[in-house]
């Protein structure tokens, strides 16, 4: 018979009373004549609402997925009834998660945690083999995106010459996406029996992801036109209604960092480079927040740990079947569920790793 949960949700860590009450002032603050005449008053109030808003769902969530295990258990017990009870240990099991989120969630209290998120992809080392891979994270940060409910838009998307792809690049829109996934960053080594060896070796294959947080208008990034590359060319694709006939496709360069983005995905010239202005400031901001992060010493050198060879976690298919992540040494068993987008063992072991427990 599954064991009860080992909490309760009447603590003060997880009563929404406090939330609720907090709420209802911020709603009252912004209900007043003239609220809107301060933009970044305003924008402040704005962001602490959502964030609390965010928090209180997923309390409340935690609450009413605890009630119904609750209920479960006790039928289980009641009855004796064995169908009952494996649905309790299921409903205790995705309770137990839903608990390790919003503890993960806790301690999420840097200035852009709160901010959406751009994830760009490159296969790295491995030819044929690192470019399926690179789809494959696609695909896993794609669908925890899904079951977060972020919105995913594709910025670009570059296919390999085979299989797979060369890169790729998407914006998550949702609460706490940059704090979730900035743990992210980094090499992510794949070792599998592979599909385009006839001789059924086993290959290890590189990608590279960086995170960097969707920078909104409350933050002032000035990108001068004279230090701005503009090349524009036809989109890439299979062929057929995939490729543009013009050239609309558009590639910036930032020379005093020589930080490159490009966009494709869009039919019009402009929309693409709107695009990518908007990974381009995300990514200026990221090295600005990185070089004062570092200067402080309050973090690891983000430099050395997305070197290749310094891979941050490894996904191991055979000859077991592995995902280890060499910063905190969290390791999952379940490779399937962890390439399907279930990351949260991953996040809430870094987010601990960096917070020093």
């Amino acid at each position: 018979m599954p064991c009860a949960p080992a909490w309760t949700p009447c603590g003060s860590i997880f009563d929404p009373v406090a939330k609720q009450q907090r709420l209802a002032e911020l709603d009252k603050v912004m209900a007043q004549p003239g609220f809107w005449d301060d933009q970044q008053k305003a924008r402040e109030v704005s962001r602490e609402r959502t964030e609390l808003e965010q928090g209180l769902k997923g309390i409340q969530q935690l609450v009413h997925a605890y009630e119904d295990a609750e209920i479960l258990l006790d039928l289980a017990v009641e009855e004796q009834d064995k169908a009952a009870a494996k649905e309790a240990g299921e409903a205790i099991e995705e309770l137990s998660r839903g608990l390790a989120r919003l503890e993960a969630a806790r301690l999420l209290g840097g200035p852009d945690d709160s901010r959406g998120a751009i994830v760009n992809i490159n296969a790295g080392a491995g030819g044929t083999d690192a470019q399926d891979w690179a789809q494959m994270l696609l695909r896993l940060y794609t669908r925890f995106a899904e079951r977060q409910g972020y919105k995913v838009e594709i910025l670009d998307f570059q296919e390999g010459e085979e299989a797979g792809i060369k890169s790729a690049t998407i914006a998550l829109d949702g609460y706490q996406a940059y704090g979730q996934l900035k743990g992210e960053t980094g090499i992510h080594r794949l070792v599998r029996i592979s599909p385009f060896d006839a001789s059924h070796r086993r290959h290890t294959a590189f990608a590279s992801v960086f995170v960097s947080p969707q920078v909104d208008d409350d933050i002032e990034i000035e990108i001068k036109e004279a230090d701005l590359r503009v090349d524009v060319f036809r989109a890439s694709g299979a062929g057929g209604q995939h490729v543009n006939k013009t050239s609309s496709a558009v590639r910036l360069t930032h020379l005093p960092t020589g930080v490159v983005v490009q966009c494709q995905n869009e039919k019009s010239q402009h929309r693409n480079k709107d695009l990518a202005l908007k990974v381009l400031k995300a990514r200026l901001y990221e090295m600005e927040l990185a070089k004062r992060e570092a200067e402080k010493k309050q973090i690891h050198d983000s430099h050395q740990e997305i070197a290749w060879g310094s891979q941050i976690r490894s996904y191991v298919l055979a000859p077991y079947r592995l995902v280890k992540d060499h910063r905190t040494g969290v390791e999952v068993g379940n490779v399937d569920a962890v390439l399907d987008g279930d990351l949260d063992q991953f996040i809430q072991g870094y987010l601990l790793w960096r917070a020093g427990a």
